[in-house]
């Protein structure tokens, strides 16, 4: 279901990215039950926005003010000093925290705390964003055709109560909805 030229569709700027990922992104759909054309759409979406359209596997560190937050954060695993911006969002879908790269690399089986960089390549980028879409129980929102909330769960809310990039993300999902045939 997932394809390069599906992902060329959804994401016009990925190029030959589209390429590299198609299959990944398919076997991380087919591993992690994103087994739908409406999970599909809302995952290539997602995927999309987070990635820059498959530009960045890393989150561009400021570092930010809320990046700064990520250092000592118990929620994310953060304990160690470096932890912060050692364990920075990576991935298509983007994993954070010593706590979330412990939990990935294990279901995985990669060494992500040895290792964190490993996200940063297509094969772990791509199955780090099914793991994540998995773990987080991400298909309900998709089968509801809860885009907002799928978008909330993976970002949370700003002060409009809306999450970050909205509007793109959905740009981009009206875009995966029709490359994949689902009803508007």
């Amino acid at each position: 279901m997932i394809t390069p030229a599906i992902i060329r569709a959804v994401m016009p700027a990925a190029g030959r990215r589209a390429d590299v990922y198609g299959l990944l992104l398919a076997d991380a759909a087919a591993r992690f039950d994103i087994s739908t054309p409406a999970r599909a759409a809302a995952f290539l979406a997602q995927v999309a926005h987070e990635s820059g359209q498959l530009a960045y596997t890393r989150e561009v560190w400021g570092p930010t003010p809320a990046q700064l937050r990520y250092e000592g954060r118990a929620d994310l695993g953060n304990t160690q000093v470096g932890d912060g911006k050692r364990f920075m969002g990576r991935g298509l879908i983007q994993i954070t925290g010593r706590k979330n790269y412990l939990l990935c690399g294990f279901d995985l089986r990669l060494d992500l705390i040895a290792m964190p960089g490993l996200l940063e390549q297509p094969e772990a980028a791509a199955a780090s964003a099914g793991w994540y879409w998995h773990t987080k129980n991400l298909n309900r929102f998709a089968d509801a055709g809860d885009f907002l909330g799928l978008s909330i769960a993976i970002n949370g809310k700003n002060k409009d109560g809306l999450p970050n990039g909205w509007a793109d993300r959905q740009d981009f999902w009206t875009r995966a909805k029709a490359a994949l045939g689902v009803a508007a």
